[in-house]
């Protein structure tokens, strides 16, 4: 005997959905359906909110398309961001410069500070704000980038590579500095800011001192130009204080041995009974 097989009801508007390239609408139909009994809304109130759905819909996967695209962490975002670990960080500012406003003025930010106290995460959630404002974003460890760029030269993708960075409204260069740059590497470092200047927006971040910035390029004549265009139209964000990641991981060490203590347990050796 044949066993059976439950297979759940086609919807008869499926086909004709699917035609139309709105299947997407299957998906909140039979609640906006209950919605417009229940509210007596009118057919063209009930259709408004079917594509309204089918809109958003549209937009998140857009939204996903874009972030993926500039390589943007989802979830680092401001909403994520611990403020508390950092005192001396001023929150207002950080949250004017996410407006993206110095991005339509075509401004560069620059953001210093010492290791582990968020600027990446800063500057991947300003460059999320961007994205979701419709900016077109691309965010890379500087080294990773100018590495990626040299070895386009083989390949002969050099120039798309370089032109699909013009045309980025934001461009995150993320770690400045941390490794020593290659000849080549200051170079293109140097081409890429002379292109995007007063053009398009950067977002650089480091954990080395402006003062220190110019010594990186290895050569004077390259560093003062360099230097000079992107302070121009730029703002500053220096971030003071301790490791953002280490405080984190004191927060779960201490966690931990919290849960330790609740199973009643103390850390000591209880002595055998005589």
């Amino acid at each position: 005997m044949r066993a059976m097989v439950n297979r759940s009801p086609v919807h008869p508007l499926l086909p004709k959905l699917k035609e139309l390239r709105l299947s997407g609408m299957l998906e909140t139909l039979e609640v906006r359906a209950a919605q417009a009994v229940q509210e007596s809304l009118s057919p063209g109130e009930f259709l408004a909110l079917l594509l309204d759905d089918e809109l958003e819909r549209r937009e998140g996967r857009r939204l996903g398309v874009r972030l993926k695209e500039a390589r943007c962490e989802e979830a680092k975002t401001l909403a994520r961001f611990d403020f508390a670990a950092l005192p001396a960080l001023n929150r207002s500012v950080v949250m004017e410069l996410a407006t993206c406003a110095f991005v339509a003025r075509r401004e560069n930010l620059l953001v210093c500070g010492p290791t582990g106290v968020g600027k990446s995460h800063i500057a991947n959630s300003i460059a999320f704000e961007a994205i979701r404002r419709g900016y077109c974003a691309i965010i890379r460890p500087t080294n990773a980038l100018l590495a990626e760029l040299n070895a386009s030269r083989a390949d002969g993708s050099y120039s798309r590579k370089m032109a699909r960075l013009d045309l980025a409204d934001l461009l995150v260069l993320d770690d400045f500095g941390l490794r020593p740059l290659s000849a080549q590497g200051v170079d293109d470092l140097y081409e890429i800011i002379t292109r995007r200047y007063e053009r398009r927006s950067m977002i650089i971040t480091s954990n080395r001192a402006m003062e220190e910035w110019g010594e990186l390029f290895g050569n004077d004549l390259l560093a003062s130009a360099a230097l000079d265009r992107l302070t121009h139209h730029s703002q500053t964000l220096v971030i003071r204080g301790r490791s953002y990641r280490q405080l984190g991981r004191r927060k779960e060490v201490e966690s931990q041995q919290a849960e330790v203590q609740t199973d009643g347990t103390d850390g000591s050796a209880e002595s055998p009974p005589n």
